[in-house]
């Protein structure tokens, strides 16, 4: 099993069989499905959608070969369905989606040899779905349904993004009342658009999304993990100079996290291939694409806490184009899971480190505007250690000084906490903002190894009068531990920059 090989962005399952590859069995969960007919699943990025779509259209082929030794081998009727199947990955779009859609349907009638005499795509897409049914009932995939209106959407052209949605629900309208027609329907995207005909004309249709029978038919469970690479586990935590437990709770802190209501949380498994593959704890998921209309948004919306969101059930599974809801995007792209489940809704944080340092790497860029800002985090951090406050202040003023003037012609106070929170979490220090206390509320703490920093701002203020708030409302009372330093800090701002810096050690 070991000497197999990871299938890091291989979709093809005929490829990933044949040339063996490492495939984590989830045909158990493929068979419970094949008892229903309808269903949709959305998923993040990265968590084996296409594959999951492209073994379903290998099972209705009929290609029992490719399946040998998997679990669904021996429990099903083995039968070939003609099957429609659409990747919108694949699909050029840009320009005239109805057209794209009418191409696509030429072709599988082609390949069956069918003859299609309509003019639209609804009118197409029916027509197809008749004929094809004449040889065996169709099995219709679709992968990437949302692409046609994400890419769009991500771009800033909302218009373009409506327009799409609107063809595709007309489009996707076409299956009402051909029950009779079809084996089997499969849906799939990251997220689940509102306002998409599918959801309310086929009310037969299962959504899995949080079906807690199909919370691991997509990610890798720590059973699945252990038992697909016990040898690869223990060789990395060998190399590491970690004991087998510790190099485990390290993998679930950096990988695991993922709550779709099922069973177990799960791995994504894109990262958790990459880590086998690569050897070392990393973060891959920064590396596989920036998220510009999230980080747009909330930079908008001057949101840059979004740990321990609550959000009501009615919008955590439907997204909606008119009034976009930025907990609903942030947890259906992957950056938020669940945490609690409370019944009419649900508590949202990061799912692992990894996606936690990510996000903040996302923002800290994204406010700062500063494309990666990263080396300005390392020499902030060199800062603390040395207690050198004036570096601090310059490094800091390196992530303000690329942010627009006209950014600071409102919340100004606001904004510099953003930056400066932003920073220390992604040196991974507990880093909280506008602490209350008995007596007020500290603009931002910092809890470093020993030390605690309370940070209080000012706008064309002198830092004197931070420092004298700190002072005087008695900030540090309930950090006061012993052998711990707690030093207050005052700043003054003022025109995208730290004009100064004032500290005391407090005794």
């Amino acid at each position: 099993m070991e000497n197999q090989k990871y299938p890091i962005g291989i979709q093809d399952f005929a490829k990933l069989r044949e040339e063996n590859y490492v495939y984590v069995d989830k045909t158990k969960y493929i068979y419970q499905m094949l008892q229903g007919a309808y269903y949709f699943l959305s998923r993040p990025r990265r968590f084996g959608k296409s594959l999951l779509v492209n073994t379903l259209y290998y099972l209705f082929e009929g290609r029992k070969d490719l399946f040998k030794g998997l679990w669904i081998e021996e429990k099903i009727e083995w039968k070939k369905h003609p099957i429609i199947k659409f990747d919108f990955s694949e699909l050029d779009f840009e320009k005239n989606l109805e057209k794209t859609i009418k191409e696509r349907l030429f072709e599988i009638a082609k390949n069956y040899n069918v003859t299609l005499t309509k003019t639209t795509a609804k009118s197409l897409f029916r027509e197809l779905i008749m004929e094809l049914s004449k040889i065996e009932k169709v099995v219709i995939l679709v992968d990437e349904y949302d692409k046609p209106i994400g890419d769009f959407l991500e771009k800033g052209k909302m218009e373009l993004a409506i327009k799409n949605r609107d063809i595709l629900k007309r489009f996707y309208s076409t299956l009402k009342g051909l029950d009779a027609h079809i084996r089997f329907f499969f849906l799939t995207g990251i997220t689940k658009f509102a306002k998409v005909s599918i959801f309310s004309d086929l009310n037969n249709l299962d959504d899995l999304t949080l079906h807690p029978d199909f919370g691991e038919l997509l990610g890798y469970t720590q059973t699945e993990l252990e038992f697909y690479f016990p040898e690869k586990l223990k060789e990395i935590a060998s190399n590491l100079n970690l004991s087998y437990a510790d190099f485990s709770q390290e993998v679930k802190l950096w990988y695991n996290g993922y709550n779709f209501l099922g069973k177990e949380k799960v791995y994504n498994p894109f990262s958790m291939l990459r880590f086998l593959s690569n050897r070392r704890f990393a973060n891959f998921w920064f590396e596989t694409g920036t998220p510009s209309l999230l980080i747009n948004l909330l930079r908008k919306r001057r949101v840059f806490d979004v740990d321990n969101v609550v959000i009501g059930d009615d919008l955590i599974g439907s997204f909606s184009l008119e009034n976009i809801n930025q907990s609903t995007l942030l947890y259906q792209t992957g950056y938020l899971t669940i945490k609690e489940d409370l019944g009419e809704g649900y508590v949202l944080t990061y799912p692992n480190l990894e996606v936690k340092k990510s996000m903040f790497r996302y923002l800290l860029n994204g406010f700062s505007y500063v494309s990666e800002a990263y080396s300005v985090v390392y020499y902030i951090e060199q800062s603390l250690l040395k207690r050198d406050f004036e570096l601090l202040k310059q490094q800091l003023n390196v992530l303000f000084g690329s942010i627009p003037a006209d950014i600071f012609e409102k919340e100004v106070e606001s904004y510099y906490h953003a930056i400066i929170f932003l920073t220390f979490q992604l040196l991974g220090y507990k880093m909280q903002a506008e602490v209350r206390t008995s007596k007020g509320r500290i603009d931002a703490v910092l809890e470093y190894n020993n030390a605690v920093f309370l940070f209080e701002f000012k706008v064309n203020k002198t830092p004197e009068i931070a420092l004298k708030q700190i002072k005087d409302k008695q900030y540090f009372e309930k950090y006061l531990q012993p052998n711990k330093e707690i030093y207050l800090i005052g700043v003054n701002c003022y025109e995208k920059e730290i004009k100064e810096i004032l500290h005391e050690k407090y005794q």
